[in-house]
């Protein structure tokens, strides 16, 4: 424990400048026969001090609110020394005042969490993670300077309010460039990654609690776009004169039969494609978002068009399909669907939708094998993509239908 030391807080007054009438009322910290002052940025007449009670006198509202606002200064005062020596360090009234106003090297600031989780996280997170971290730094920032007058906060002073009204801005605002407005679950994922970064400042004691703690995010839930049956071999039996067409055809039908996502797809090279036990081609590859490994059986369609990107090889790298970028991609995806009259909202990542529910689970493919092929870690993640589809839904009910009139014919009934 720390030497006893001696503390005491006196309020006190300080004529203005070129007033006469009115006082600055000042708080004096005084720690073992040291002090420090401070401004509380409050004034009052020259009558109405009482220099030895250190308080207003007089009982107007307005007397009686500022005397309050004096209680609760030195309560809090109070408060902090207390903390102070709980932590076993030196006292000091330069400390005090300093902790007090939140400008001693225990309070952090947004700022400075968001700086220690992008570093400390660069080489765990994936690089499209990390980017939306550095997005939702970037709206948060505009938040304090154009919501809050500042360019930083104290974390301590981040609660309730602050998320509601955060909230409010991102759904607001909108960007100069030719961008939409965050959306109901756009908003949610900037609010879910300020939660994780609120919760690391738990952890690692910068915060006492998380703010987040009474707010419930709520995400809308999306209707996932996928081909059926029909629009998938619709799709298969169309050729492209534009090179760039057909090979993006080409490359979307490989996922919607082999289930993977267009990162994997991207890295795939002709090493992982092996021979399985059974003597069949199999994919042997590790998720790039996951790190799970997975086995995935190839189906003869997948291997048709395997063999016709067989012997390619960009930039010798033994790469499967010479892939362009993502965004690339679903631009060309837009102009197929166009093409061969699919009205629907396609993506690249649709094409993992259809593998796992027109291509697998419609077809009586258990969901455990599904989630396996899909690499998931989580049963509840597969669930996200299994859909029941009407043809599937009516076959099924027609023979439990079947099922029950064999049992009337059995009974007589």
């Amino acid at each position: 424990m720390p030497d006893f030391t001696t503390f005491s807080v006196l309020f006190f007054t300080r004529n203005l400048k070129r007033n006469t009438t009115d006082l600055s009322i000042y708080a004096r910290i005084t720690v073992n026969g040291k002090c420090s002052e401070m401004s509380l940025k409050r004034k009052t007449s020259v009558n109405e001090w009482d220099n030895s009670k250190g308080r207003l006198r007089g009982n107007t509202p307005q007397i009686k609110k500022l005397n309050s606002y004096l209680d609760q200064v030195y309560s809090q005062l109070l408060d902090t020394h207390k903390k102070l020596l709980e932590k076993d360090s030196l006292i000091t009234a330069a400390k005090i005042k300093a902790s007090y106003l939140g400008l001693d090297e225990d309070h952090k600031t947004l700022k400075d969490i968001i700086s220690y989780h992008n570093i400390k996280m660069k080489d765990v997170l994936k690089w499209g993670t990390l980017k939306n971290y550095y997005t939702t730094a970037r709206y948060l920032e505009e938040f304090l300077r154009s919501e809050k007058n500042t360019d930083n906060i104290f974390l301590k002073y981040i609660n309730y309010q602050f998320i509601t009204e955060f909230e409010m801005f991102l759904r607001g605002y909108r960007p100069k460039k030719h961008r939409k407005t965050c959306g109901t679950n756009g908003t949610m994922k900037h609010l879910e990654r300020l939660q994780k970064l609120l919760n690391l400042a738990v952890k690692l004691e910068w915060l006492e609690k998380n703010p987040f703690k009474n707010y419930s995010l709520k995400f809308e839930t999306s209707e996932r776009q996928f081909l059926t049956e029909r629009e998938l071999e619709k799709l298969s039996h169309t050729y492209f004169k534009s090179e760039s067409l057909e090979r993006v055809k080409d490359m979307f039908l490989f996922a919607c039969y082999s289930g993977l996502p267009y990162i994997d797809l991207k890295e795939l090279t002709n090493d992982k494609i092996v021979k399985g036990m059974d003597g069949k081609d199999w994919i042997y590859t590790k998720r790039k978002k996951t790190q799970q490994a997975v086995k995935i059986p190839l189906l003869c369609s997948a291997k048709v068009i395997l063999k016709k990107y067989r012997d390619n090889n960009v930039n010798n790298e033994n790469k499967v399909f010479p892939v362009i970028s993502n965004q690339k991609i679903n631009k060309y995806l837009k102009e197929i669907m166009q093409s061969v009259g699919i009205r629907k909202k396609i993506t690249f990542h649709s094409a993992r939708h259809t593998f796992a529910t027109t291509v697998t689970l419609s077809n009586g493919v258990p969901i455990e094998t599904v989630s396996k092929i899909l690499g998931h870690s989580k049963l509840s993640t597969t669930q996200i993509y299994a859909r029941v589809l009407e043809n599937k839904l009516s076959s099924d009910i027609g023979k439990l239908d079947q099922i029950f009139e064999e049992r009337r014919k059995i009974s007589g009934n």
